[in-house]
């Protein structure tokens, strides 16, 4: 039996969120109390050390980012709950945690409670809070959780070189010869990374503008460790103004 926690400062959410549970994992879950504030948030977890947390991400007096910073452990899995707040869900993106928008989805609430309920209680799931935190309180250092079958691999954005996507795959190539195969699409991928930085120059290709040493008139891109990359020919004049 699994035990879990609602923090949401909307009772209607609260009651929506408990009722899902009880209809749909009764036998797997038991809900330990609920709270609407960071303050009571953080009382409530250290008090009955959850396996799950269902974490709304703007409360009455904060964001919920505060209540896992002044956690001294992180030994549960979490389901964030928010409404379209972009930078918070970016930032739960870049951490390659769980979250399900309002208002809340049946199919993808008991996907993400499955979820939870299989994940092994040891995944390092600190350092995959801090990388979502440090984001969203405006951290310079832009971090990326890249998560493969067996591991979770965290980098920074300014070490990835480019990327290349094969299907619904991705692989992301690093400055120190890395390479880190994904179960993500390129359109996907494109969503982590920052505009402006990144160039997307061919349908299966992303790259760092700043690893690029030129470009060759037959539509080539030439990285600093002399690894060739195709431009194709409709996105020519987009690559150019991009790097001028």
């Amino acid at each position: 039996m699994f035990t879990a926690v609602i923090i949401d400062d909307e009772i209607r959410f609260r009651n929506s969120i408990r009722k899902k549970l009880e209809v749909n994992f009764s036998r797997e879950i038991t809900i330990l109390g609920e709270a609407e504030s960071v303050k009571d948030g953080i009382a409530l977890i250290e008090k009955t050390n959850p396996d799950i947390l269902f974490l709304d991400i703007e409360l009455t007096d904060g964001y919920s980012f505060e209540i896992l910073n002044q956690l001294n452990k992180h030994d549960f899995q979490i389901i964030f709950i928010t409404g379209f707040n972009h930078l918070a869900i970016q930032a739960i993106k870049l951490g390659a945690l769980d979250y399900i928008l309002k208002p809340i989805d049946d199919d993808e609430f008991c996907e993400a409670v499955e979820k939870a309920i299989e994940t092994d209680k040891n995944t390092a799931i600190e350092q995959l809070i801090k990388v979502s935190s440090d984001f969203f309180n405006g951290s310079k250092i832009k971090r990326i959780v890249l998560k493969t079958a067996d591991t979770h691999h965290i980098i920074n954005e300014d070490d990835l070189m480019y990327c290349k996507s094969e299907g619904n795959y991705t692989t992301f190539y690093t400055k120190d010869g890395e390479h880190i195969l994904i179960s993500k699409t390129l359109k996907k991928t494109e969503e982590l990374l920052s505009e402006p930085i990144f160039i997307k120059c061919h349908q299966s290709y992303l790259v760092n503008k700043f690893y690029i040493s030129k470009m060759l008139s037959d539509g080539y891109l030439i990285l600093n460790d002399d690894t060739k990359i195709p431009v194709s020919s409709r996105r020519k004049d987009h690559v150019l103004n991009k790097l001028t």
